[in-house]
């Protein structure tokens, strides 16, 4: 049994207010957009630097070199665009080099059959073509107001003083020690020696950082020469000459073929709602299979809606996990994650989500541009005969799920960190606000339960016992308590507008996560 308090209770205060609000899961990331949109940026511009800012600042779940996918919408229009910045196979893939080893399912995020040494998830060979610049870039594209350069101002000033290795950092990064000791220049970022996690004393102030100046570096081309500038030329160059020196295959040819895929939003209906996701290979068309199930059931009651919101999860994640996958047949697309949303005072909204995949992603650093690189690999099933196989120059299966609803008057962005049980998260916020008129505050804080492709349900234990009766009829339930580490249910982060006025939160339990305004005034 956990040792831990039983009178504890942790919130989170929420502000209404008629400027912007930008809600993200690292607090300094979500204070970058909100200055921007104090300048008078759009919500895309601070997208844009939320976006690089909290891939300085927590490195380990996103950054240039993951990609990810958003969701925008433009209060003028009425419009509702999706932009899939997801990541691809490179071309030279081998699916030789990945062979099963016979020793039962992988202990990562997914419930694929083991690769011999982890091939898929860890190292060079786990290493995807990234896509997150290509995304953010077409976004500031076609909507930003503010230049490039200025945009990406903060994350280059965060990465030159050097992220600061606070005790939540210093967990995190003691968790994956082992592994990331195995690759030279990730040690020499992350750990002491070579071996031991960064941190500080237990009682001591924080005061150890990380050396991000290779970073910096590269951040300041980028902001020079736009977004591009990291697909093609020096930083291209460097990518791919680090990644093959280490046993990966992804090349220059890779990264200059890459776009990002850019279009209509796909609308779900739910009852007198309307949402918007990412259609494609990511949990949007997976999410819209939730809703259409929960549609169905009456949901006026927590031991009516609990059950319900268990049995559509269910149901909706077996059919993702047997059926989705890039047959090359599908028109809409071309762990550890984060997430942030964002709502301007003209009502344009983004919701975002950007990630390396598994935590500190395939703990191999590219030496030459300072970047942490992703492990887009294990996204897919190294089984092969099935949609989702791995193969040669193929677009990944991504759990995000960044979605825009609105209801009446209200409008809002959601979406969340936590790789499978972040269908489950988002659904029940959804339902929360729609069924049970909820505010974003009281959505945040509200108990969820997470069923994501596992056996059973796991469950706030701070439902109540009728409740979870009434689960545990339809699957069985594990009961556990919401903590900072680990996290039994997905980290979300979302805003809300009702007529004119804002509101935004994080994830109760997050201690970096935060809600930053823009005060008109």
């Amino acid at each position: 049994m956990s040792a831990l308090s039983r009178t504890q209770e942790v919130r989170k205060h929420v502000i209404e207010t008629p400027g912007g609000v930008v809600a993200a899961q690292h607090r300094q990331a979500a204070e970058a957009g909100a200055e921007v949109l104090r300048a008078g940026g759009d919500a895309v511009d601070a997208a844009v630097a939320a976006s690089f800012v909290i891939g300085v600042l927590e490195p380990w779940m996103s950054g240039p070199a993951g990609g990810g996918g958003a969701v925008h919408w433009r209060a003028d229009t009425g419009e509702a665009v999706a932009i899939n910045f997801g990541m691809r196979s490179p071309k030279g893939l081998n699916i030789a080099d990945y062979p099963l080893s016979g020793e039962g399912k992988a202990d990562d995020l997914f419930p694929w059959e083991r690769v011999v040494e982890d091939r898929n998830v860890q190292g060079a060979s786990a290493i995807a073509v990234p896509g997150t610049v290509d995304g953010v870039g077409r976004a500031h594209a076609r909507w930003g107001r503010l230049p490039w350069r200025d945009l990406l101002a903060p994350a280059i000033a965060h990465a030159r003083k050097g992220m600061l290795v606070d005790w939540y950092a210093a967990l995190l990064i003691a968790s994956v020690a082992r592994n990331l000791a195995q690759d030279p220049d990730a040690a020499a970022l992350f750990l002491d020696d070579g071996i031991w996690p960064k941190g500080s004393g237990w009682t001591a102030i924080p005061d150890n950082r990380l050396d991000q100046s290779a970073m910096a570096d590269t951040l300041e081309v980028l902001a020079k020469d736009g977004a591009q500038a990291f697909y093609k030329g020096d930083i291209a160059q460097a990518l791919a000459g680090d990644v093959q020196a280490k046993g990966g295959c992804l090349s220059t040819d890779d990264l200059a073929g890459y776009r990002a895929w850019m279009g209509g939003a796909r609308p779900v209906s739910y009852r007198d709602a309307m949402f918007h996701v990412l259609p494609g290979l990511t949990a949007g068309p997976t999410f819209a299979r939730v809703l259409e199930l929960l549609s169905e059931v009456d949901l006026s009651t927590p031991v009516q809606a609990y059950p319900a919101y268990a049995r559509a999860l269910e149901t909706a994640y077996t059919e993702r996990l047997g059926t989705m996958g890039d047959t090359g047949e599908t028109p809409e697309a071309p762990g550890c994650t984060t997430h942030f949303s964002i709502v301007d005072r003209a009502g344009n909204m983004v919701s975002h989500t950007q990630t390396l995949l598994s935590i500190f992603g395939s703990r191999v650093v590219s030496p030459s541009t300072g970047l942490l690189m992703n492990n887009g690999i294990m996204w897919f099933d190294p089984e092969p005969g099935k949609p989702n196989s791995l193969a040669p120059d193929k677009s990944c299966l991504m759990n995000i799920c960044p979605v825009i609803g609105s209801q009446g008057a209200r409008s809002f962005a959601l979406g969340a960190s936590g790789g499978r049980k972040i269908v489950s998260a988002v659904s029940q916020l959804s339902s929360f606000i729609c069924d049970s008129g909820m505010d974003i505050g009281a959505a945040l804080h509200a108990p969820r339960i997470d069923v994501s492709g596992g056996k059973g349900s796991v469950a706030d234990e701070t439902l109540p016992p009728e409740v979870l009766s009434a689960i545990e009829a339809v699957m069985p339930v594990q009961t556990t308590k919401r903590t900072v580490m680990p996290y039994a249910f997905a980290c979300p982060a979302g805003v809300m507008r009702d007529g004119a006025v804002n509101t935004g939160c994080t994830e109760i339990m997050s201690p970096w996560g935060d809600a930053a305004l823009e005060e008109i005034q």
